[in-house]
């Protein structure tokens, strides 16, 4: 808790630092994973003169009694990244350096101490900005526990406001796509490895207030999550916007 709250307050002081251009898009996501466990998610982007930051920390909230008692327990996950782009007025100016961190204060996740990234990333839009989508394709480093035999990672991230000319419907989302080395349980009960894993998150919301949303998000996975092979899990809740 005291690792995320410091992620945190650097987070904030990060974004204050670089110079402005537009206000930060800021959102609170509050999420139920159908009969597994409650889910926060806290996300922000900001444009600025140098390019764009965007950050998300999902805490998962688990319980289980013991003697009697509840406990409550809670595990994070962190992804920061960072575009750098000094060309806008070039052919190239959709084209950003990036530049990404990922921590997660599980290790059953793979992740460990966290994992440096750096690749380049195109953009996509239409005029209005109601359209965008992303591609980035990465060079993973590991810090701490976590390998990769390719150590590659592809990421794909998406935004459709009015959804099939519906007012208010939003579709949003990313896909992953890493060469890290996994391991899962088998039905023996032991320990499998594989070398290659997808996690994909699309969301759907529908706009009730400027403010407030409701939908929620299926979180799709290959070979990740220590689970062999695919698996989904629905979420439902509710976004608020600030």
């Amino acid at each position: 808790m005291k690792t995320t709250a410091r992620i945190v307050v650097f987070l904030l002081l990060f974004v204050a630092g670089v110079p402005r251009v537009c206000t930060a898009q800021v959102n609170i996501q509050l999420l139920y994973d159908c009969g597994v466990t409650p889910l926060t998610t806290v996300e922000m982007y900001k444009g600025d003169a140098w390019g764009d930051t965007y950050f998300f920390i999902d805490h998962y909230y688990h319980t289980n009694r013991l003697n009697g008692q509840i406990n409550i327990g809670m595990d994070s996950y962190l992804e920061f990244e960072r575009g750098l782009n000094f060309w806008h007025e070039t052919i190239l100016r959709d084209l950003n350096l990036h530049l990404e961190y990922d921590f997660s204060s599980a290790g059953t996740m793979g992740y460990g101490h966290g994992m440096a990234c750096i690749g380049a990333k195109y953009s996509f839009h239409n005029d209005s900005f109601s359209r965008t989508a992303g591609i980035a394709l990465m060079y993973d480093h590991y810090i701490g526990y976590g390998s990769a035999d390719i150590p590659l990672k592809l990421t794909g991230t998406w935004n459709v406001e009015n959804l099939f000319s519906i007012r208010g419907l939003i579709c949003s989302g990313f896909i992953d796509v890493w060469g890290n080395n996994t391991e899962y349980v088998t039905d023996q009960m032991g320990i499998g490895y594989d070398h290659f894993s997808i996690h994909t998150q699309p969301q759907l919301w529908i706009r009730i207030t400027p403010n407030l949303c409701l939908g929620g998000e299926a979180v799709v996975a290959y070979n990740h999550f220590g689970t062999h092979g695919f698996s989904c899990h629905p979420n439902v809740g509710l976004k608020w916007a600030f």
